[in-house]
């Protein structure tokens, strides 16, 4: 998917808590997707705001990478609703 599509699902479905690689330093229990060194990142945040263990992927496909960061937005979603 790409950024536009994955921008349109946050939208309408209401997903919370992200960062979109934004120059901003990390929130509490965000999901992150970054682009560094010509691969793209994702990640979760802890309540601390710090990267949780194990969480962190990296792709060289940036629509592999948008789908991931949708799949665990929508995983937080379900979450928060419990």
């Amino acid at each position: 998917m790409t950024r536009e599509e994955a921008i349109k699902i946050i939208t309408e479905e209401g997903l919370e808590n992200y960062n979109l690689n934004e120059n901003r330093y990390n929130r509490e229990n965000e999901v992150v997707i970054k682009y560094e060194s010509d691969t793209w990142i994702v990640y979760a945040t802890d309540e601390r705001a710090s990267t949780v263990t194990g969480s962190r992927k990296i792709f060289a496909s940036e629509e592999e990478a948008w789908d991931n960061l949708i799949k665990r937005l929508r995983a937080d979603k379900v979450l928060r609703e419990l």
